[in-house]
């Protein structure tokens, strides 16, 4: 590990850039697997469709609050220590879903377990990661996020696959060994130290950008947070729903699952398009054009429901919303400063978990209620409309700022 450079975009940069990818991939399993396993699981325990939704609106809680503290770990110790930590809770959490006797059970190792430890595979590589690129770093953070949507697009088949040849327990089970056989050699590559003297070179440019907003950091932290919710609200209608939305239909699960692998399939191309993206116009600007075409792709769902438009729109679906999460973490590296970088991602990220547990919850509860999916995509779409107004709104301020100190 010594032989490695430890300087800025090195090769050993990218190669860390690859196992992180490589472990999100991996690791990311938790945020996908309960959404294929939902309707297997609603049939054996019998309970409605907001109950069944329960587990993952758990998994998403584990994931928003594992961010944090997975984050303050990286920031005190490095990343390595949350990355095992995140390894073995993955490991425990599916072979207990997979022994559970009772829904809740379920629920509760999900959340507990599943999320926590998914989280580590997420925020904590994504601010690690951007310490080790500069002019990249956009690319870099957004290729390190397309892991969790590789995940999203390789696991829903496969584990549509083996829930339906061996059932969701054994499937859960495997899925369990198989994380922690892969992810600990990997986490291994991730020993190598930063050099001090590119932090504090970061540091300095994150408090210069800092000083010409014109509100504090306290308000601007705080308005990414209710951003990061009201956008995953409206982003988790058709990720947590669209399996069952397509069994409604009469399509099938299995299309619901080959449309949730095709939507974030895409979703990686918009998340690496969204890093060169963001490398030119910053994080903002890019948050603001993946919200307005996040809400587009909403109003589709609402004005098609065919299978094949169903697959074209979870493809634009996909290709317009993939940027959205990762344009978090690099704003909060162009604004932060890097000491901190850890914990203020996962903060974020906390807050999009949070929309993303609330919706999925809010969406099965709006279809119990009225009968269709038809109402849920229109609280998305409002859901959808007050982050673009709060991204647009501190945009504008930004600007505004700028112009003031310059003139």
């Amino acid at each position: 590990m010594h032989a490695y450079s430890t300087q800025l975009e090195s090769r050993y940069a990218w190669l860390r850039l690859t196992a992180s990818v490589a472990l999100s991939a991996i690791g990311g399993v938790g945020m996908w697997s309960v959404v294929v396993a939902l309707p297997a699981m609603q049939a054996d325990f019998g309970v409605d469709r907001a109950a069944a939704a329960l587990p993952y609106t758990l998994a998403m809680l584990g994931f928003a609050g594992g961010g944090i503290a997975m984050g303050r770990l990286a920031d005190r110790f490095g990343v390595t220590v949350p990355a095992v930590a995140g390894a073995l809770c993955l490991a425990l959490g599916y072979v207990g879903v997979g022994l559970s006797a009772s829904l809740w059970q379920v629920a509760l190792a999900h959340g507990l377990l599943i999320g926590f430890g998914c989280s580590a595979t997420f925020g904590p590589l994504m601010a690690d990661i951007s310490h080790w690129f500069s002019r990249r770093r956009g690319i870099a953070v957004a290729l390190a996020a397309s892991g969790n949507y590789i995940a999203g697009t390789v696991w829903p088949p496969v584990v549509q696959h083996f829930i339906a040849s061996n059932g969701w327990r054994a499937t859960h089970i495997g899925i369990g060994l198989f994380c922690l056989t892969l992810m600990l050699p990997l986490i291994m590559l991730l020993r190598v130290k930063l050099e001090a003297h590119a932090s504090a070179e970061a540091g300095a440019a994150a408090a210069k950008r800092q000083a010409e907003v014109p509100f504090s950091p306290r308000t601007l932290f705080i308005l990414l947070c209710i951003a990061g919710v009201a956008c995953c609200v409206a982003m988790s209608m058709p990720q947590v729903h669209i399996v069952a939305y397509c069994g409604d239909l009469g399509y099938g699960v299995a299309r619901g699952a080959e449309m949730l692998s095709l939507m974030l399939g895409c979703g990686i191309v918009s998340r690496i398009a969204s890093g060169f993206i963001a490398d030119r116009i910053g994080g903002l600007r890019t948050l603001l054009l993946g919200s307005l075409l996040q809400g587009l792709a909403l109003f589709l769902y609402l004005a098609f429901d065919g299978l094949f438009s169903l697959y074209v729109i979870s493809g634009l679906f996909g290709l317009f919303q993939g940027g959205i999460v990762p344009s978090y973490a690099i704003i909060v590296r162009e604004y932060f400063s890097p000491r901190e970088a850890g914990t203020r991602v996962g903060t974020v990220l906390m807050a999009t978990l949070v929309g993303m547990a609330f919706g999925g919850w809010m969406s099965g509860k709006i279809f119990d209620l009225a009968g269709s999916y038809e109402a849920a995509f229109l609280n998305g779409l409002a859901w959808n409309l007050l982050n673009v107004s709060i991204v647009t709104w501190l945009l504008l301020r930004t600007r505004s700022g700028t112009r003031l100190k310059a003139a």
